[in-house]
């Protein structure tokens, strides 16, 4: 989108490991104007400090924006730590169902980015239907309740990754394990539905595993109440820097007992 539409318009932008505050620092230029994060990230579910992020975007004069949909409002609120914007897509989580395609956007203070926003909105007419609206109010109902179940199930599916001997790596920041467990504890109050895992013997191993599932569906989506799983890098294309051998799951809200026994099966049968 940055690339291919928006750098036609003269948009420069320079990509860091936002994990790296030092790498952050550095790549702020006098031009700068918009700090982006996403966190957790997709889809290795790195976990970035955003009150250091607000820091370094409040002092180079630029607003900082986070991506917090694998987190939700519920679970993550940048807000309070120091994050000027905040948007999600609401088809995932927020929605709830896998019924509708949104996206919000909400700021903590009236800025020059938000009204131009406002103002795309108005007059390129990229609003929801009233029955889009419907679905998601809907799905916020809900909300509190289902991302509490997310993360149960997420966390002990995880932990019985963590164990099985066909899996090489499992990336969820709920893990004691996960390299950015520290901050996500100081900043999220759940650690979400997502986890990605990386298969042993590369990419025709996790192509297996993902073809053996019964419960999951092979899906792209995310966030609904049923679990998806997906070959994350055929996905994203030849330009990818995915992992051939990760497979990212949504893990919805079945039971747990239920998603570890089907993963359990799959990844044996993928490794005899």
């Amino acid at each position: 989108m940055i690339g291919e539409v928006f750098a036609k318009s003269g948009l420069e932008t320079t990509y860091v490991d936002m994990t790296d505050l030092p790498a952050v620092r550095e790549a702020v230029r006098p031009s700068t104007r918009l700090v982006w994060v996403e966190t957790p990230s997709n889809p290795l579910m790195k976990i970035t400090d955003l009150a250091a992020i607000a820091d370094i975007a409040r002092k180079a004069n630029a607003i900082s924006v986070c991506d917090g949909t694998f987190a939700t409002p519920i679970l993550q609120r940048p807000f309070e730590q120091g994050i000027d914007m905040v948007t999600h897509s609401t088809t995932k989580y927020i929605g709830g169902h896998s019924d509708v395609v949104g996206g919000v956007l909400t700021t903590k203070f009236d800025n020059y980015l938000f009204e131009r926003a406002r103002k795309s909105q108005q007059f390129g007419g990229a609003v929801p239907s009233p029955f889009e609206c419907w679905l998601t109010l809907r799905g916020v109902v809900t909300l509190q309740y289902r991302m509490r179940a997310h993360s149960e199930n997420a966390g002990r599916v995880a932990d019985f990754l963590t164990r099985h001997a066909a899996v090489e790596a499992v990336h969820y920041p709920g893990l004691p394990s996960h390299p950015g467990q520290t901050i996500a504890a100081r900043q999220m109050s759940g650690f979400g539905g997502m986890l990605s895992m990386q298969i042993r013997g590369g990419r025709e191993a996790a192509m297996a595993v993902a073809a053996r599932v019964r419960l999951f569906t092979r899906a792209t989506s995310l966030g609904g109440s049923h679990s998806l799983i997906e070959h994350r890098a055929s996905v994203e294309g030849s330009k990818t820097m995915t992992p051939q051998n990760l497979l990212r799951l949504s893990i919805g809200l079945e039971n747990a007992d239920d998603l570890i026994a089907d993963l359990e099966q799959a990844l044996n049968a993928a490794g005899s």
